[in-house]
C-alpha cells in the first residue's frame, strides 16, 4: 500500500474505506461451488478528490456517502452467480470509478473457508480512473 500512497495522482485525495466486510456470495468456478453461498471478506478503498469530499457545513451532501460503496457491492452480488473473484473485483472497481469524485479504487476479495490453515485466498485490484 505504501506505493499507492506516494502516487502523485492521490496527492489531493482522501480514502473512503470499507474494511473486513463479511458477505455471503454465490461465487466459484467449480461445480461444488455453484448454488452454494460462500463467505467472502471484502476490503474496498475509494480515493476521492478532496475538492469533492471536504465538508464546509458538516453535511453529508458535501462528501461521498459511505453507503455508495456498500450499495455497489450489494448490487453486483445480487446479479447472481460469479465464477471468479477476479470478475467480482473488476466489476465492483469499474462501477465505483463511475462516481464523479473517484480518482482510484482498491478492491480485495478473499474466500475464507477454502484451504485448511489459510486465513484467506483471493485477489486485489488497484485501478485509476485515468488508466487505459
Amino acid at each position: 500500500m505504501a506505493t499507492l500512497l506516494i502516487d502523485p495522482r492521490l496527492a489531493e485525495c482522501r480514502c473512503i474505506f470499507l474494511r473486513d466486510w463479511v458477505v455471503e456470495a454465490n461465487i466459484g468456478v467449480y461445480s461444488n461451488e455453484r448454488g452454494v453461498m460462500q463467505r467472502l471478506l471484502l476490503n474496498v478503498g475509494l480515493y476521492v478528490r478532496l475538492s469533492q469530499s471536504t465538508p464546509v457545513r458538516d453535511a453529508i451532501e458535501e462528501v461521498v456517502d459511505y453507503d455508495f460503496i456498500r450499495d455497489v457491492v450489494r448490487k453486483r452480488l445480487a446479479q447472481g452467480h460469479v465464477n471468479l473473484q477476479e470478475t467480482l473485483v473488476d466489476d465492483v472497481a469499474s462501477e465505483l470509478l463511475r462516481h464523479p469524485a473517484a480518482v482510484a479504487v482498491r478492491v480485495a476479495s478473499e474466500k475464507t473457508e477454502i484451504y485448511e490453515n489459510v486465513a484467506g485466498i483471493g485477489v486485489e485490484i488497484l485501478r485509476f480512473r485515468d488508466a487505459p
